[in-house]
């Protein structure tokens, strides 16, 4: 018989707290005990557990009317991951943002289904500024990002949600050098992106996101393959 708290594949206890703050990452405002319990399918009790073995940790934290949030730890463990890449890469993602007005952003594979954002970067003078933090995750089947990291895989190796309409639409961007996508991740959003394949690395894209554009989506696509270009021969690729 398993111990308590494991199952089969591992432990339940881990699995829970690792899905608890996947739920903060994707929510786009601070959840609480009840909410978090819901999503997670278990009693007030063991998501209040999990959180505060969680908050003594740094990873979580609460906001004035007790609603849950990511804490600042989770900044350090972050900053670990792909820290090369991201140092390479935040230079590049700022000048594009400042140059187009956009936040730009860096977005990895981390399993069959979904991308996450690693670094993102929003310019310094804007009306409009979105915010995309890193960590956020998506589908691959869903969204710039994610369909530009499917431009450089194998059909043969997309999650089984890739529709025949998504394969005739990853065919035509393939075609052009650039995906694109609106309201399909973040409601009004409008993205732009391109594949980055390095050696070593999962595979990536590099995107801006923003409510419209003021330039043509196949300018904007030029200036991230320039911006690819420059992360590939700064890493050394």
């Amino acid at each position: 018989m398993a111990a308590e708290g494991t199952s089969g594949a591992g432990s339940q206890t881990l699995s829970r707290g690792i899905r608890l703050l996947e739920l903060l990452a994707d929510a786009d405002r601070n959840l609480s005990i009840d909410e978090l319990a819901a999503q997670l399918g278990v009693h007030r009790s063991v998501a209040y557990r999990l959180l505060r073995t969680l908050e003594d940790h740094g990873l979580v934290a609460r906001d004035s009317a007790g609603r849950i949030t990511l804490g600042t730890g989770l900044a350090a463990l972050a900053s670990g991951v792909a820290r090369d890449l991201q140092q390479v890469a935040l230079p590049e993602l700022s000048e594009v943002a400042n140059e187009l007005g956009m936040t730009c952003l860096l977005a990895v594979q981390v399993d069959a289904d979904e991308a996450a954002t690693l670094v993102s970067a929003a310019p310094r003078q804007s009306m409009a500024v979105v915010s995309y933090r890193p960590g956020h995750r998506h589908p691959l089947t869903r969204g710039g990002p994610g369909k530009a990291i499917l431009l450089s895989l194998p059909e043969a190796s997309w999650a089984d949600a890739a529709t025949s309409a998504l394969r005739a639409e990853i065919a035509e961007s393939r075609e052009r050098g650039y995906a694109v996508s609106h309201d399909e991740v973040v409601p009004s959003l409008r993205s732009v992106a391109v594949p980055l394949v390095l050696p070593g690395q999962p595979a990536a894209a590099i995107a801006v996101i923003h409510v419209s554009f003021a330039r043509p989506e196949a300018e904007i696509a030029a200036r991230l393959t320039a911006a690819a270009a420059s992360v590939r021969r700064a890493y050394g690729a």
